[in-house]
């Protein structure tokens, strides 16, 4: 069975299906790459426990930066908040984002209970 939350005429918040919550793409507003990884790291938490999961149950993140200067800035942030043993498997890469202002975009699958 597949459950869809908070889905809209274009996409879904979090897709469950077979034990894994696939959350969307989690963009923020912010001056610096680290205010920006943080407000999107506090949308990813917010879906993982409406998701039933945690940052404990991350399988996979897929992590986008508009520059790649911005490496640095976001493993400060995201390292701090990943849970010591549980880091998911994990890629970054450079891409145009949807907005100018935008630096980083950040998508987590995760297991639930």
């Amino acid at each position: 069975m597949i459950e869809r939350i908070g889905t809209t005429a274009r996409a879904s918040k979090i897709v469950k299906h077979n034990g894994i919550a696939y959350l969307s793409g989690q963009v923020a507003e912010g001056d610096t790459i680290q205010d920006q990884t943080r407000d999107c790291l506090a949308k990813v938490d917010a879906l993982l426990i409406e998701a039933g999961s945690s940052r404990e149950n991350m399988l996979r993140a897929t992590i986008w930066l508009s520059d790649m200067s911005y490496f640095a800035g976001l493993n400060e942030v995201w390292n701090a908040w990943v849970p010591e043993g549980h880091a998911p498997a994990r890629a970054c890469g450079e891409a145009k984002l949807a907005r100018t202002e935008l630096m980083v975009e950040i998508i987590v699958d995760a297991a639930y209970d």
